[in-house]
């Protein structure tokens, strides 16, 4: 399995737009498109994170019940042109959706972690205000297979 972003490539800058307004952006949710889904899968799960130190995984983006046909989220899709049936959870910044890169200033660059879940369930339980811990945990004994790609933004 495969994912892609038509707007920065693997280990690439993530360009303005999609950072928050603070970190001079417009926080457009990222546009992102995977392929080679494996046999059996009945859904996916989309997580961004920042893994820095300084960061300590803070959450971007959680996305669960993401139909088994689709293959892409289009930019800016956060909120209301998510595909139907999407359920999007709240991040680190206490919001619903997609917030993007904001690292502190002099902090270096920031990689920000897209990991795409192939699951063998139709529907994840778990409420929206849902951490990454209780995310993963959700998906436990479901994933068939993941992907990811990371992009770089620091300021």
């Amino acid at each position: 399995m495969q994912i892609t972003s038509s707007a920065f490539a693997e280990g690439g800058k993530i360009p303005f737009p999609y950072v928050m307004p603070g970190a001079g952006g417009q926080n457009i949710s990222v546009p992102l498109s995977w392929s080679g889904a494996p046999a059996g899968t009945r859904s996916f799960a989309l997580a961004m994170v920042d893994p820095h130190p300084v960061a300590n995984n803070w959450v971007h983006w959680l996305v669960v019940d993401l139909p088994q046909d689709s293959t892409s989220i289009p930019e800016g899709a956060s909120g209301p042109k998510m595909p139907p049936g999407a359920h999007e959870l709240k991040n680190s910044f206490g919001a619903t959706g997609y917030g993007g890169p904001q690292p502190p200033r002099g902090s270096g660059d920031h990689p920000y972690v897209f990991t795409l879940y192939a699951l063998s369930a139709p529907h994840v339980e778990i409420g929206t205000g849902a951490g990454l811990a209780a995310f993963k945990q959700a998906l436990e004994g479901k994933v068939l297979a993941t992907a990811s790609l990371t992009g770089y933004f620091g300021r």
